[in-house]
Parts: structure tokens; C-alpha cells; sequence
């Protein structure tokens, strides 16, 4: 249970300034984030105490188990910078589908690519946490989904309502993800920098993807009739 005792923390200033317990926890949170980020799930949260200048029991009166500090950090980087923009653009038909995409993995990189979400990603998989799990599920609901329908629509295909979305469309859009995710692990796990502008490798990621994907689409859904449309397929053949 969170205290309302307030306790004081050193400002840049260097003055003591008392904290409202709703700061303190957030604070512990903020700090958290950049700990776990650093040392992986495994680090001890005395250590942590330590860095923040408290004690572990303190530590405890706002997070009861090192669960539940895990779950807060899962809810500030993750959920918390969640961008409602990232599904809004995705959907808008006035845009044309490439350029959706890459405003959409433009944006989401300046979330997904920081160093405490690419390393706490990689930790939590490493230690079988349920981060991974949880916010794969929401990415896959929110924004892959929704991919795979809008190229449906982009090439001229069934849509789901005919033809039932198939695991192996979502296995294709997942694959724009491991393609912008790999910059971050590049910079962020393997030490490895990026020499061209990310967003123009954003660019060229996406414009590779709709190029690959117009071809493979009408495969995976049993169409084998091509011909010129708007999207350069149609729905033409085998169903």
C-alpha cells in the first residue's frame, strides 16, 4: 500500500525537496525503468534502493514484490507511451497505404528504439517475463491486424469477411517489426550504430515490404489469377 508520508529528495540544485508519495512512487518507477534497463530483471532491489537513496523496506511500502515493480515498469514503458497516432494512421483510407506505414513505424521507432524499451524487451524475453507476452498481444490487436487488413484493401482482395484472416498474413506484417526492432538492437544490445538516417531506412523498409507483399498476398489467400488493377492484383482466380 502506497504511504502518504512525503520524503525529500535532492534537486538539482542540491536543496532538499519533499516528495508526495504519489512522486516518490513515481519516481521509483522512473528509476526502475532505467535499472532494470541496465542490469536486466535479475538485479537485486536492494541494489536499486541503494541507487535511489532509500531503504528496501521503503522500496516496499510502494511496490509489495518485485512483481509488482515489474508490472509498473512494464505499464511506463509500454503502455505509457503507447501513441494513439500509431493506430489512427494505420486506418486512414485518405493516405495511401505506403505512406501510412511509414509515418506509422516512423513514429512508433521514436518509442521502440530507445534504449530502456529495446533492452527490457530483450531481459524480459530472456527471463521468461510476461512483458513480452502482454505487449505483443496488444500490438498484434491494435496494429498488425489492422495491417493486414488494410493491405487486403490496398491490392483489391477478399475481405475478411469472404476470406478469414490467416495466420501467415499477420506472419508477414510481423516481419516490418523485426526489420525496425533490429535497428534498435543493432544500437542498443549489440553496439552496433546505424550509418544512414533512420527514417530514410524506415522508408526503404516499407517500400521493399509493399513491393514483397503485393506478390505474396494473392498466394496466401489461394489466388492464382493475377492481373493489372489500382494495386497491381486482383481478386480474379482460384478462391
Amino acid at each position: 500500500m502506497v504511504t502518504k508520508k512525503s520524503s525529500t529528495q535532492k534537486s538539482s540544485t542540491g536543496a532538499s525537496v519533499r516528495l508526495s508519495g504519489a512522486e516518490r512512487e513515481k519516481h521509483i518507477a522512473q528509476e526502475a525503468v532505467r535499472f532494470f534497463a541496465e542490469v536486466g530483471f535479475g538485479g537485486d532491489t536492494r541494489e536499486l534502493a541503494k541507487r535511489l537513496g532509500v531503504t528496501q523496506s521503503l522500496l516496499y511500502k510502494y511496490f509489495p514484490n518485485k512483481e509488482a515493480l515489474i508490472n509498473r515498469v512494464y505499464e511506463e514503458v509500454y503502455l505509457g507511451r503507447w501513441n494513439p497516432f500509431w493506430e489512427s494512421v494505420v486506418r486512414d483510407r485518405s493516405i495511401p497505404l505506403q505512406e501510412r506505414l511509414t509515418r506509422h513505424y516512423i513514429e512508433y521507432a521514436k518509442a521502440a528504439l530507445t534504449r530502456d524499451w529495446v533492452r527490457i524487451f530483450m531481459f524480459s524475453g530472456l527471463r521468461g517475463e510476461d512483458i513480452n507476452r502482454r505487449y505483443l498481444d496488444i500490438l498484434r490487436e491494435r496494429i498488425l491486424v489492422p495491417i493486414a487488413i488494410e493491405l487486403r484493401h490496398e491490392f483489391g482482395l477478399p475481405t475478411i469477411d469472404k476470406i478469414p484472416l490467416k495466420s501467415n498474413e499477420i506472419e508477414l506484417v510481423w516481419s516490418i517489426n523485426a526489420r525496425v526492432f533490429y535497428f534498435g538492437q543493432r544500437q542498443w544490445i549489440f553496439d552496433v550504430p546505424i550509418e544512414d538516417d533512420l527514417e530514410d531506412l524506415i522508408r526503404m523498409t516499407i517500400e521493399h515490404f509493399i513491393a514483397g507483399a503485393r506478390v505474396v498476398m494473392p498466394s496466401l489467400l489461394g489466388i492464382t489469377t493475377v492481373s493489372k488493377s489500382r494495386a497491381g492484383v486482383t481478386t480474379k482466380g482460384k478462391l
